[in-house]
């Protein structure tokens, strides 16, 4: 704590250089900050829980996850109420986790519950609330139970009525307790490399093709998920319901139409690919188009993407009681000529068909993907608002990443958070986006998926070598911290309302 007080006093003056708006956030703004059950957890085989598709993958495929494992990762399947105690000392009103369905429910189906996975989750959401945080709870956050993928995962069509059930459970078992839920987080990634490049569990290489399938039945998941929870929860429960999408700000590399039309396709292709969907019932128009018209070039039968019947545009449309994103960077887009055809192997890439960059002055962190861009934050938000008739929005994840080891990150990871969250307030006051919260993340350092535990994120540092794995507060935990408080990205005393 005393750390805390002291980063707090320092942290305006280090962070002083960048211009930053002086006003207040809304009283309501909700802030928190987010984790995920692999990530954290650990604890992989204990108590009866079952093997999900990351539990394979990192022991089966070591080389596509950096040859590390989150067997243990932080441990936080035995020091959650530690994990509790860092969000009661940062003040935050919202804590943003998933359930491991694996822990709960072995093999993924409801006949194989684990009394012992669900007093876990019952413990920790109960502690949540006795110190006032809401739990905002994500169903799946990539971690499939290797017995559904076994089944053939989100390419079987049975993955609808799996998760349905498995929605049913959670609804029984923790609603009572729980009224914010996320069914899916970044499909995107669940589906394009987890099914298309193969690059994440449970890697499966089939661009352009089983990428889309997966897409397609995980947006009728949720859409059946939804209408469950809306016929036979909602009005004892009170909660609500929605997805979690990812996305980069794509703008256009300069001012002709040819490069704004290919920074809204790929809008299209990112965010709309399910933002869409769950708001209109049907993909965008230029999916649609581009998909029929390469996959007929190509010598399919028929598109490569897979239609909603007039029953299905019924279940998804109108499915997400607010609009979430997961933000972190930005790039531009530059049209270009159509693509070639490559018949052994299509994917979204050439479906898309068009160049995707950052320019090598921006901001750049460790990863060659990853440059900080804090404007692009407030584009993505208002185009958001302004394609989805101005929703309400949450931003679910947003961080900055660097090696780990560094603790006196006022400059970097604090500076990021400064930055992003100034343009995300102008998004509220100036362009009239109803942004009404920010979850960082992540509360602590994890196992971050194929690149292990070589990039980090947190505003506690986790020692991953150390078998007690102790939490460190950062110096952006601190400035987090003021922030939370005075809902000012000053010193309170430079703020307005």
């Amino acid at each position: 704590m005393k750390l805390l007080l002291l980063c707090s006093l320092l942290a305006s003056s280090a962070l002083s250089e960048d211009v930053v708006s002086s006003r207040r956030f809304p009283r309501n703004f909700k802030f928190g900050t987010a984790s995920a059950a692999y990530q954290i957890e650990g604890g992989w085989d204990a108590d009866g829980k079952g093997e999900n598709i990351w539990d394979r993958s990192t022991h089966l495929h070591p080389e596509k996850n950096s040859y590390q494992t989150g067997d243990v990762a932080c441990d936080s399947y035995n020091k959650w109420q530690e994990d509790v105690d860092l969000l009661v000392g940062m003040g935050v009103s919202t804590y943003r986790f998933s359930i491991a369905w694996s822990r709960v429910l072995p093999t993924g189906l409801v006949d194989s519950p684990n009394p012992s996975g669900i007093e876990y989750y019952r413990k920790l959401i109960g502690a949540l609330r006795e110190n006032n945080i809401e739990p905002l709870v994500t169903m799946h956050h990539w971690d499939l139970p290797t017995y559904l993928e076994d089944l053939g995962g989100f390419t079987n069509s049975d993955i609808q009525e799996w998760f349905v059930d498995y929605a049913r459970f959670l609804f029984e078992n923790f609603g009572d307790q729980v009224t914010e839920w996320i069914t899916f987080n970044e499909p995107k990634q669940t589906c394009e490399h987890g099914y298309g490049t193969g690059a994440l569990a449970p890697n499966i290489e089939s661009p352009g093709v089983k990428d889309y399938i997966c897409a397609h039945n995980l947006i009728i998941a949720h859409g059946k998920a939804y209408r469950l929870y809306e016929r036979e929860f909602k009005e004892s429960q009170g909660g609500r319901v929605t997805m979690v999408i990812d996305s980069n700000w794509f703008g256009p590399a300069s001012e002709s139409a040819e490069d704004i039309e290919a920074a809204e396709r790929n809008m299209l292709f990112t965010y709309g690919w399910f933002g869409h969907p769950i708001n209109f019932g049907d993909y965008p128009e230029v999916m649609k188009e581009r998909i029929a018209y390469r996959s007929e070039l190509e010598g399919f039968a028929s598109s490569r993407l897979p239609s909603f019947t007039e029953e299905e545009k019924e279940i998804i449309a109108g499915t997400a009681d607010f609009m979430c994103v997961n933000i972190y960077t930005s790039s531009l887009v530059r049209a270009i000529e159509e693509p070639g055809i490559v018949r052994e192997s299509p994917s979204r890439e050439l479906d898309l068909g068009v160049e995707v960059y950052q320019p090598d002055d921006w901001e750049p962190t460790i990863t060659s993907w990853f440059k900080v861009v804090p404007w692009g934050a407030r584009k993505l938000v208002k185009w958001i608002s302004d394609t989805y008739d101005h929703p309400e929005i949450i931003v679910t994840e947003n961080g900055y990443h660097d090696d780990g080891t560094v603790i006196h990150d006022l400059e970097t990871r604090g500076r990021y958070h400064k930055l992003y969250l100034s343009n995300l307030q102008d998004a509220i006051y100036e362009d009239d986006v109803n942004l009404t919260g920010y979850m960082a993340w992540a509360l602590t350092d994890d196992f971050e998926w194929q690149y292990g535990y070589n990039i980090q994120l947190g505003l506690y540092q986790v020692n991953f070598t150390d078998p007690d794995r102790p939490r460190t507060a950062k110096d952006s935990a601190a400035y987090y911290r003021q922030v939370v408080k005075t809902r000012c990205l000053l010193d309170d005393d430079q703020c307005t309302d």
